[in-house]
């Protein structure tokens, strides 16, 4: 299990600042997929240019937000939808908070082998 376990009341302090870096996540990783492809095919004649240049930024961002996250103890699941969880214990068990971006606060949690779609209302 993580180093660090999360009430419920502990994530939904930290949505505010989860929801812009999640956000960031999203953007910085659109910019990866879709300049990456374009930066290999240009950056041996010139580099990449301006994209090779957008693509960078965005991969130093997309890092430095990740990190961020993780940092904390949270565990990024799905980074296009914004699913994280958060570990914790329940009934004396290993579980996860889980929460999707755009949802308004933590309300569910999973255990280890049910992921999303085995997740129960808090």
């Amino acid at each position: 299990m993580a180093d660090r376990e999360f009430t419920a009341q502990e994530a939904n302090t930290l949505l505010p600042e989860l929801t812009g870096s999640l956000a960031t996540i999203r953007e910085a990783r659109q910019v990866v997929l879709s300049a990456g492809e374009q930066v290999r095919r240009s950056a041996p004649a010139n580099g990449g240019g301006a994209p090779g240049k957008a693509y960078w930024e965005a991969l130093a961002t997309l890092r430095r937000e990740v990190e961020r996250v993780t940092e904390q103890g949270i565990i990024l699941r799905d980074p296009e939808t914004g699913l994280v969880d958060f570990p914790t214990r329940r009934e004396g068990r290993e579980v996860f908070l889980c929460w999707r971006l755009g949802e308004e606060q933590v309300g569910y949690w999973h255990g280890p082998e049910g992921g999303f779609a085995g997740r129960h209302p808090l």
